[in-house]
């Protein structure tokens, strides 16, 4: 009785961890060089854990597809950066998430690195 009780704790649990991938909210720094300005927006983002497997100590020649938090669909939201010079657009677009899931990184709309600025990031106040 214990074992089972066990796996389905197990069970349960892993179902939990599968499902945590959400919207988070998230401040994050807005810049246009040009403009000599950061601003603070609030957005919001995906975050969470999705359940992965590494087989490749198991089955090295097998290739596995690692997945992440990731959107499934965002819009974009327009913001006025203040003391841009006349001939410069003042107005920067950005992404926010509108919804979530697990899945494939795409490296040609998404930053997938682990050592990526941070959303707090400007580099016009930085030396």
């Amino acid at each position: 009785m214990e074992k089972i009780f066990i796996f389905v704790l197990v069970l349960c649990w892993n179902v939990f961890l599968c499902t945590a991938c959400e919207l988070s909210n998230i401040t994050i720094v807005l810049e246009k060089e040009e403009c000599g300005a950061c601003i603070s927006v609030n957005a919001t983002f995906c975050s969470g854990y999705c359940h992965t497997k590494d087989p490749n100590l198991m089955y090295p020649h097998k290739s596995e597809k690692q997945v992440v938090c990731t959107y499934t669909e965002v819009i974009y939201e327009m913001v006025k950066i203040p003391g841009c010079p006349d001939n410069v657009d003042p107005y920067y677009t950005y992404p926010v998430a509108v919804d979530c899931h697990c899945g494939r990184c795409n490296s040609e709309t998404t930053d997938c690195t682990v050592r990526a600025l941070g959303p707090s990031y400007c580099s016009l106040t930085q030396d």
